[in-house]
């Protein structure tokens, strides 16, 4: 096993990352224990050490402090390279969440509404009916953006189900952005019914890629541009796109060669490669000390270091829980890490501190990747934590979980 490459924030290891790009604390000073963060790194190197996993870049900060920052295994694990704390993972659907965020940085522009239909931007989806058990039904009312970011506008994967519109549905958003064109989308996904009515039910979807080109309709600009002007580069998000430069392509994390659990291939998708456009709900490589700075500003309510990226009422309004009584949560519920939450802009919110098979807070929110990234925020714990690894299998579902408890164990206030 490779030892780590930096320990739990001690007094030595604060000078060593003096020039970390977040304010560096040891973990006592904000209300956190060094022993029980350590717990981390012993659950993460037995699952390293016996195969599960191939390695992961974990963060953990604490009242706007960088408390926890780990690098463990490997970045490739069939060339033995180590896993540097730069490393760059493919994001999958946290890419949605920034997406959101840039969507809504228009929002306040007062260049969209939120209540605004999809097809006043994307016109080729514009006229959709809604499936039945004998054929289809006009839409009571159109989808609306907010439907697009709470995944309530009637779209799916075509990967979560096996009845005939199933198969007839794109299957996901990278499938999509590494076969097609964006036009190509649009008119399939057009010539489509909707399997609900809009707001009706909730559904994990399309809806963010759509949103992604109706930020591409109002701006003129593809998703990944618009993102490195508003968000990307000023957040300073150095290593955070749709594509990963050849230079740093040493860095890009690779998944084990089989999958642990079923034994089945796990190959990955080369990172240099531009995909057919920049899809907004999956298609995104980052860091975890890039996406944490992200998160922080989130959790700060739209600031960070000086700079109101997003203003404090739509951070409140995007992490606050979009569905009301009259929506069918069955399909978040089949989440296994999702009992006890709503859904907001983008992200899964807390309703409450019992009743989730996980710990948590009223009001913390978080989303997952499909190959085994995670992050959360927890406004009134102040904490914000990231996680990557390249672990596409179901095991990813475990270290949501696993993640959580290690971290929140380890608060001492």
């Amino acid at each position: 096993m490779l030892p780590r490459r930096l320990i739990v924030l001690t007094l030595s290891a604060l000078t060593a990352l003096a020039a970390a790009p977040l304010p560096v604390a040891k973990p006592e000073t904000v209300g956190m224990s060094s022993v029980r963060l350590g717990r981390i790194a012993t659950a993460l190197k037995a699952d390293i050490d016996h195969g599960l996993l191939p390695g992961a870049v974990v963060a953990v900060v604490r009242r706007g402090k960088l408390v926890y920052y780990e690098a463990y295994g490997y970045v490739d694990k069939a060339s033995g390279a180590a896993m540097p704390l730069d490393a760059i993972f493919t994001v999958a659907s946290m890419t949605k969440p920034m997406t959101a965020s840039g969507a809504l940085m228009l929002f306040e522009d007062g260049r969209i509404l939120l209540n605004d239909p999809v097809g006043k931007y994307l016109p080729q989806i514009d006229n959709v009916a809604v499936a039945t058990a004998s054929g289809t039904e006009p839409v009571v009312r159109k989808p609306t953006l907010q439907d697009l970011m709470r995944h309530t506008a009637g779209f799916t994967y075509g990967n979560r189900g096996t009845s005939p519109l199933y198969k007839n549905y794109p299957q996901s958003s990278g499938d999509v952005a590494d076969t097609i064109s964006s036009a190509s989308f649009l008119a399939k996904l057009g010539s489509l019914p909707l399997f609900y009515q809009p707001g009706t039910h909730w559904d994990y979807s399309f809806g963010m890629d759509l949103l992604g080109l109706t930020v591409e309709s109002v701006t003129g600009k593809t998703l990944g541009a618009y993102l490195r002007e508003r968000l990307f580069g000023p957040l300073g998000m150095v290593d955070t796109g749709f594509t990963v430069p050849a230079g740093k392509a040493a860095r890009f994390a690779r998944p084990l060669p089989a999958d642990p659990q079923t034994g089945k291939p796990q190959a990955f998708r080369d990172p240099t490669k531009p995909w057919q456009f920049d899809c907004g709900g999956g298609c995104a490589f980052s860091t975890a000390m890039d996406y944490a700075r992200f998160a922080e500003m989130l959790r700060n309510r739209g600031k960070f270091e000086n700079t109101q990226y997003l203003g404090r009422k739509t951070v409140e309004y995007m992490t606050s829980d979009q569905l009301g009584p009259e929506v069918n949560i069955d399909k978040l519920r089949e989440f296994p890490n999702m009992n006890g939450y709503g859904f907001g802009l983008s992200v899964a919110v807390r309703r409450g501190g019992g009743v989730s098979g996980i710990m948590g807070t009223a009001g913390d929110f978080d989303w997952g990747g499909a190959n085994g990234t995670y992050f959360w925020v927890d406004p009134k714990e102040e904490l914000t934590v990231v996680f990557m690894a390249a672990a596409p299998g179901e095991l990813r579902v475990r270290y949501r979980q696993l993640m959580t408890a290690l971290v929140l164990q380890a608060i001492a206030d």
